[in-house]
């Protein structure tokens, strides 16, 4: 078995355009995984290697990797930075035991590396901190180190600080062994000369050992006692306490240096297997039942363990569809039966894979501990638990942000209508932030995602990778109608032709109905005026009208109808008469009970940092918006609001710009409220006007 406090699985998150593809681009040339360095701005990254990635220099989808250090196992996941593709970094960290958070020395803490610190504290992931890129212009690691405690309310533990800025830029020094790391022009990874301390740094590094000596020895009364009597603490036990105090999330060691330049990464992957956590030493798995209760049990780390494994990710490629799957007890052999507790049904394991971005190597089994890819399961979806048969339990599954933003979709031609069904099922399959709709009023196929650079992509995909030409629209809003007003009155449907005649009267009341009642039918009918067998005529053909209001079409909603008496025919009357009756009834009778529109109202959350909270409110205000609470969090304000759907078009755009790209929001359906008078007109004049054009 292999002993697991020799693994780290770590992910590598960071703001869009830090460094994070170019570092782990490194981390695998060291490692010696690969032997030639390929550039993001090349297109040639090892783990970007979807044609949209390459083209856009920007990462999409998390890729995995593995590689060894110092004879430790390093199972790495490059996740995206884009905002758009948030989801990808929430799905790694909930299967990783640690992290490396890529900070730009010029940028800082930027939007992005706020939204991912905050999804690492929710998953409870020890992290520690790269400030990357100090070669540039405008770089500032002091700048950046200020940022991470004031922006993301972190403590960072300072282990190297740089030699010289921006193009002068040319080693680190290690703050608690007291040696400089200076690399030559070459740009080689390995061309460094350990040096003393430059005599302009002496003071500060000294400065920078005693605040990290301070720190860390809270981490063990004993040791603090020593050092309150002035005995200094060996490197080792200091080393003991970075670790205990980076696993339960009291400070971050903070590393710097350049991975463009090659300069300073070994000093983080050094960090990474002396500070980061094993599988075994971070916080258990709660198992839960079936309802979603926790059981109390939890899943602890042993390869002999009955088999617990989370699906974090399908991936759709030439070969058919990848499992990525995280194991977290027991182990998976070739031809294994398991049960995926959500399906309840069992599958067996066709191949077992471990992934290296786009290439894999096969395996024939995997323990704890490890993160795979599996070939061949046709039922696990992403936040599955596969599971021992004979000792079923589920694990925490993962719960998805609601999409924000949606289009339309149509293919061009009737062939590719099959096509687009097709590549859409595996879309939605691979990303459980995107959602495929079909509009029952319009019958368009509504795509829904996480922004329009998200809904863009996939787009391109349908077209390139899966060959379907589409044409793209935004789709309309789904109004409805109601009344506010209570009609008396009465229909009388007579019609006679050469034998039978058609006879029925009707006298009724229309009323609004309480708020989310949908449609109600009572009789008071007595004396059998109306005979029984004709009420369920009545009531049918009035809730079959409500489909289409008679102010612009839209389905009405909240209305009662009550049949209050009538008369019959003993010859002509029938259910057929009495449901043209209650038809021609229902366009007669809701004009005159002041119908009016209504919108859908949207529940909207915004995450915004403090200095922009003002310009926030004030544009929701703008968009007929009702603030609902207001709250402070340590990175920033989250403002609550009701705001109507028509409003909220493009707003994900208008939010980055107002809030520099620092800002966030989620969307979800709350009520249907009236229209205003002014947009109640617009909206019925474009549907009338839409109409006639198709008429």
């Amino acid at each position: 078995m292999t002993d697991l406090t020799r693994y780290r699985n770590i992910g590598i998150f960071a703001h869009v355009d830090a460094g994070k593809t170019t570092t782990t681009e490194r981390i695998l040339k060291l490692t010696g995984k690969i032997h030639k360095i390929g550039e993001v701005h090349d297109g040639a990254a090892t783990t970007d290697f979807m044609e949209q990635e390459q083209e856009r220099g920007i990462t999409i989808q998390s890729a995995a990797t593995s590689c060894t250090w110092d004879d430790h196992r390093l199972n790495i996941i490059d996740t995206p930075g884009h905002v758009d593709f948030t989801i990808e970094v929430y799905r790694s960290l909930k299967v990783l035991d640690g992290g490396v958070g890529v900070f730009c020395g010029s940028g800082g803490v930027e939007p992005q590396s706020e939204t991912n610190w905050r999804y690492a504290n929710e998953s409870e992931v020890a992290r520690i901190i790269f400030v990357n890129k100090l070669d540039r212009i405008g770089a500032d690691f002091y700048r950046v180190i200020a940022q991470v405690k004031d922006i993301l309310a972190a403590t960072p533990l300072v282990l190297t600080l740089p030699i010289g800025v921006e193009d002068e830029f040319v080693g680190v020094v290690d703050v608690l062994t007291r040696e400089a790391f200076v690399w030559d022009d070459s740009n080689t990874p390995e061309a460094f000369e350990v040096k003393p301390v430059p005599e302009d740094m002496v003071d500060k590094v000294e400065e920078y050992r005693e605040i990290l000596i301070e720190t860390v020895i809270e981490q063990d009364d004993d040791l603090m006692e020593s050092y309150l009597e002035g005995e200094e603490p060996s490197i080792e036990d200091i080393k003991r306490c970075i670790r205990k105090g980076t696993i339960a999330l009291d400070f971050f060691p903070t590393l710097c240096g350049s991975a463009f330049k090659n300069k300073g990464v070994q000093n983080v992957l050094n960090a990474v297997i002396d500070y980061l956590p094993n599988p075994t030493e971070v916080k258990p798995q709660p198992e839960i039942d079936l309802e979603g209760n926790e059981t109390g049990k939890t899943v602890i780390v042993d390869a002999d363990a009955p088999l617990r494994a989370l699906a974090f990710k399908i991936m759709d490629d030439r070969y058919g569809a990848l499992t990525f799957t995280r194991i977290y007890s027991g182990s998976l052999k070739k031809g294994d039966n398991v049960l995926n507790t959500f399906t309840g049904k069992t599958e067996r394991i066709g191949r077992i894979v471990e992934m290296h971005a786009d290439s894999r190597l096969e395996l024939d089994s995997a323990q704890a501990g490890d993160i795979i890819a599996l070939l061949g399961m046709k039922n696990t979806k992403t936040g599955h638990t596969l599971c021992d048969p004979n000792n079923p339990a589920t694990l925490e599954p993962m719960v998805f942000p609601d999409p924000v933003i949606s289009m339309a979709v149509s293919p061009k031609d009737k062939a590719g209508a099959e096509k687009m069904g097709i590549a859409l099922s595996k879309m939605v399959q691979e990303d459980p932030s995107f959602y495929v709709v079909t509009d029952e009023e319009s019958g368009e196929t509504i795509m829904k995602g996480m922004g329009e650079l998200h809904l863009d992509i996939k787009v391109d995909i349908l077209r390139r990778t899966h060959g379907v030409d589409v044409a793209v629209g935004r789709p309309q809003v789904a109004y409805r109608e109601t009344i506010t007003k209570l009609v008396d009155d009465t229909y009388t449907h007579k019609k006679q032709t050469g034998g039978a005649g058609q006879f029925a009267k009707i006298d009724y009341t229309i009323e609004p109905g309480e708020v989310g009642s949908g449609y109600e039918f009572e009789s008071k009918v007595s004396g059998g005026n109306v005979p029984r067998e004709y009420w369920a005529a009545v009531e049918k053909a009035f809730g079959q009208s409500m489909a289409e209001g008679t102010l612009a079409g839209f389905p009405l909603l909240d209305v009662k109808v009550t049949l209050t008496d009538g008369s019959y025919h003993p010859v002509d009357s029938s259910a057929i008469a009495y449901e043209l009756a209650a038809r021609a009834a229902y366009r007669q009778s809701i004009p005159k009970a002041a119908p009016q529109l209504l919108e859908p109202v949207m529940k909207v959350d915004v995450f915004t940092p403090d200095d922009h909270v003002g310009d926030v409110i004030g544009d929701l205000n703008r968009r007929r918006g009702m603030i609902k609470s207001q709250e402070a969090g340590a990175t920033g304000v989250r403002v609550k609001a009701d705001c109507p759907l028509a409003e909220m078009f493009g707003y994900i755009g208008d939010l980055r710009t107002m809030t520099s790209g620092r800002g966030q929001f989620s969307m979800e359906f709350s009520h249907y409220s009236p229209c205003p008078a002014n947009v109640a007109e617009e909206v019925i004049t474009e549907v009338r006007e839409a109409k006639k054009a198709s008429a």
